[in-house]
C-alpha cells in the first residue's frame, strides 16, 4: 500500500480516516486500510454498518431499573419475572453483564455502575450511578430481602468502590457479599474465563469491609 504520509489523495478519504481513528486502538495505518477495506465492500453492506451504528447512538436507552444497555424502558433482564429479582450484581460495565450472563450460573439482576470510582482517574461517586443503586435499594419493599453482590474488579479502584457502596446501602440491612476469589488480584471481570467467573458467583462470600 502507498504511503502518501500526512497527503491523502482525496479528502474524502482522510475524512473517513480520522473519523475511524476515533476508535480506541485504532492508529493512522489502521483506520487507513479499514477505511480501503470499506470502500471495496458493497454499498448497501457499508450503508447498513454506518446506519447501525448511528442508530445505536441516536436511539440506545439505559434500563431505569438496572442502566443497562436497553432498546426500551426496562431492559429483557429486569422484565424477565422468571429470575430472582432480590438478587442485584453491581457490575461496572455492560462488558461484564455479559460475561457474567456466558456463565449460565447467575439468575438474579443487574445494576451497571457505569464506571468505577478512581481518585487518581478523578472518578468519583457521582460520575457513577451509586446514587441509582441506593434509590432502588431504598425504594424496595424489604431492603433486608436483598442481596447485593459486588462483582467489581480486584483492583485497589475495585476494592475503593465496593467499600463505598457497601457504607451506602449496608444501612438498608441488605445482605451484601463479594465474589469468591477465584479471581487473581487486579483481574477485570470481563477478561475472566467463564469457569472461572461462574464459579466465583456460585461462592460468592460476605462482603467485609477492610
Amino acid at each position: 500500500m502507498s504511503d502518501f504520509g500526512d497527503k491523502y489523495p482525496s479528502l474524502l478519504l482522510q475524512d473517513a480516516v480520522e473519523s475511524i481513528r476515533m476508535l480506541p486502538g485504532v492508529g493512522k495505518r489502521s483506520a487507513l486500510r479499514l477505511a480501503l477495506y470499506l470502500l471495496r465492500q458493497d454499498a448497501v453492506k457499508v450503508h447498513h454498518f454506518t446506519e447501525s451504528i448511528a442508530r445505536l447512538r441516536d436511539e440506545a436507552r439505559y434500563c431505569r431499573e438496572c442502566m443497562m444497555l436497553s432498546d426500551g424502558e426496562v431492559c429483557s433482564i429486569c422484565a424477565d419475572h422468571s429470575r430472582d429479582h432480590n438478587l442485584i450484581c453491581v457490575v461496572e460495565s455492560i462488558r461484564d453483564v455479559m460475561s457474567i450472563e456466558a456463565t449460565g450460573q447467575y439468575h438474579g439482576v443487574y445494576h451497571v455502575l457505569g464506571g468505577i470510582i478512581s481518585p487518581i482517574a478523578g472518578i468519583g461517586p457521582s460520575d457513577v450511578t451509586v446514587k441509582e443503586l441506593v434509590s432502588r435499594i431504598a425504594s424496595s419493599p424489604d431492603p433486608s430481602a436483598l442481596e447485593v453482590v459486588l462483582a467489581l474488579s480486584g483492583d485497589v479502584d475495585g476494592d475503593t468502590t465496593s467499600f463505598y457502596i457497601y457504607r451506602q446501602i449496608s444501612p438498608f440491612g441488605v445482605k451484601v457479599s463479594t465474589l469468591a476469589r477465584g479471581l487473581s488480584f487486579g483481574d477485570g471481570i470481563e477478561y475472566a474465563d467463564p469457569i472461572t467467573l461462574g464459579r466465583s458467583i456460585a461462592a460468592r462470600q460476605p462482603f467485609k469491609p477492610a
